[in-house]
């Protein structure tokens, strides 16, 4: 709770006293349509005062007992600039939910202010903030329905945080519900929140709701999020809040629904995106060195969803106690008050099983095994340069190993962990819906064969392993899917303009870091001594690259087998080219009636 002054009264008082609040508008896109749906207002304190932002404001007036005044002045103020600046669409109005049994906004006084200044009440979204339980409130049903009588729709706030839950949803039946920043931030490169959105988007979909992704920052998630159907979208990228809104779409915004691309939805783990133990962390306040035992229970007892408690020194993790433990010890006759009193570090583990959080999830479920039993039950610390973050528990370690070899037989290849062809099929039929522009390119290393054969599939599974590290770090994989066919294949799905470019840095890259897989003779000779079929002793090259090319024009194609199979045919050219001309690699551009060969030469 926020530490009020003797100030924070007088100015609380000296703000409502002298309506010295301003409203700012953010506006809320609608994807469907391209336009404004709305803006959401969010009111300001003056400027130089402690209670300039909402939440020092509503922290004092909460504690002083004056958040209805608050709130009333917030509507007066939000509704009269909004019709002032002319502003199109919906106007979403922040109310908390006891503030839906205000006299004032029940019995007609804002209703007089909307006929006064213009505004029909079908405009107005009452945005239920989670600072309060709805469902706690009596009769909620009958004073919605009064509101929706009126014109009013209703929207929920941060679903996934706070009070805004499925049951609030369920219940209530909104007209809009806001998806919380956090599982929209990063969405585009995160499997785990694109599928918790989806899943959002699913239940929208049944209960006839707009979903408004709030807290959008990238372009990166702006194109997932339209691209994954979601109805509305908030955040700056698109505008931050002001006094003076965009009566339109800012040119920037109306650039990127103008690309056309398709997303790269991110699937699976690959290359760069294995999970690791921070993925699988949860916030726990962590008990100071300093703690009592009684301390300890006190939080067991406030905190019954609690299984162990972190105890840090500083920022640093020195023990882990156990709820099982320490009841039991405090069940025994006359524990308590022998030892509550006593320092926590009585009874906790001094040798908890602490991990970084890069450590990836393979890594963590070896030190979990060799581990003593207790560390199974326990879970683990999860550490950031040493300072606590977080804990984890195994039941989570396994679920997500797990998931991931589910994910990896089903989707992705075992040697590289990249998109599998069940993944790539889809993405080329995402990109022939989408009629959209692409180039589709196999790629295929030469002479693997007989290198696997001399060298060993050791050597052999490393050359595949660099060839897909190496597609990916040069590929822009937020744009371009890189996908494993098997064996030495691969398929990328190009977005990117300079795809060409790429293409010849992964040719010569690719040449240049054979040589160094091999010795000063083989670099020497471009070549190693093997025998052929024939059993005939000859020079052998070394491993190069071809790549067909086929350029995915909307309409040329109806599927994914027929974008396949003119790469396959454009691959076979490739290869035919480079045997007969040589070469460090061969690029080779099919356009069904133009061909345009590019080979690299020694």
């Amino acid at each position: 709770m926020a530490i009020l002054h003797d100030t924070d009264f007088s100015e609380l008082r000296r703000i409502l006293d002298d309506s010295l609040l301003t409203p700012v508008f953010q506006p809320i896109i609608d994807f469907r349509t391209r336009t404004i749906l709305g803006y959401e207002t969010l009111i300001r304190g003056p400027e130089n005062s402690p209670l300039h932002r909402p939440d020092a404001l509503f922290a004092a007036a909460s504690a002083l007992e004056l958040t209805l005044p608050l709130e009333r002045l917030c509507r007066d103020k939000s509704l009269r600039a909004f019709a002032r600046l002319g502003l199109g669409g919906r106007l979403f109005l922040n109310v908390t939910p006891s503030s839906l049994l205000d006299p004032q906004l029940i019995n007609g006084h804002t209703r007089a202010l909307l006929d006064e200044i213009g505004l029909p009440a079908h405009r107005i979204v009452l945005e239920l903030t989670e600072q309060q339980r709805v469902t706690d409130l009596p009769d909620i049903h009958a004073v919605l329905a009064h509101y929706r009588g009126r014109g009013f729709q209703i929207a929920i706030d941060d679903l996934g945080e706070g009070f805004a839950n499925l049951r609030m949803w369920s219940e209530l039946q909104p007209e809009f519900v806001k998806i919380d920043k956090h599982f929209v931030h990063g969405i585009a490169d995160d499997r785990i929140k694109y599928h918790f959105v989806r899943a959002m988007q699913d239940l929208a979909g049944i209960c006839n709701a707009a979903l408004v992704a709030e807290g959008i920052e990238r372009s990166e998630d702006f194109n997932c999020l339209r691209e994954m159907g979601i109805a509305c979208g908030q955040g700056y990228f698109i505008a931050r809040p002001t006094t003076q809104p965009p009566l339109t779409l800012p040119e920037h915004a109306l650039a990127a629904l103008d690309r056309r691309q398709v997303s790269v939805m991110p699937h699976a783990f690959g290359y760069g995106k294995t999970a690791t133990a921070g993925a699988l962390l949860r916030w726990v306040a962590p008990l100071p060195l300093s703690a009592s035992n009684d301390d300890a229970v006190a939080r067991f007892e406030s905190e019954p969803e609690l299984s162990v408690l972190p105890v840090v020194k500083g920022e640093q993790p020195v023990g882990l106690l156990s709820r099982q433990s320490l009841i039991d010890r405090f069940a025994r006759p006359f524990r308590r008050e022998l030892y509550g009193a006593k320092g926590c570090e009585m009874f906790m583990d001094h040798t908890p099983l602490i991990v970084d959080q890069y450590a990836s999830v393979q890594e963590l479920a070896l030190m979990l095994a060799q581990a003593p039993k207790h560390s199974l039950l326990d879970g683990f610390i999860v550490t950031g340069n040493g300072r606590y973050l977080g804990i984890g528990n195994s039941q989570d370690l396994m679920a997500t190993i797990t998931e991931m070899q589910i994910s990896a037989a089903r989707y992705a290849n075992p040697l590289t962990q990249l998109p599998g062809n069940v993944p790539i099929n889809e993405h080329i039929d995402r990109i022939l819906a989408a009629e959209v522009e692409c180039v589709a390119a196999y790629i295929d290393i030469d002479n693997f064969k007989p290198f696997n054969d001399h060298f060993g599939y050791r050597r052999g599974d490393d050359l595949i392993q660099l060839l897909g590290r190496l597609i990916c770090e040069i590929a822009d994989t937020r744009n371009d899917f890189v996908g494993h066919i098997g064996g030495d294949d691969f398929f990328v799905i190009f977005q990117s303009p300079h795809w060409e470019t790429l293409c010849q840095d992964i040719v010569h890259r690719f040449s240049d870091m054979v040589s160094k897989m091999v010795g000063p003779h083989e670099q020497t000779h471009g070549g190693y001594l093997a025998e052929n079929r024939r059993g005939e002793l000859g020079l052998v090259p070394l491993p190069t690259l071809s790549i067909g090319i086929v350029k995915v024009s909307p309409l040329q194609f109806e599927s994914n087998r027929e974008v396949a199979a003119a790469a396959a045919e454009a691959k076979k050219q490739a290869k035919k080219r480079l045997k007969e001309q040589g070469g460090k690699g061969n690029i080779f551009i099919e356009q069904r009636r133009h061909q345009s060969p590019v080979t690299y030469l020694n």
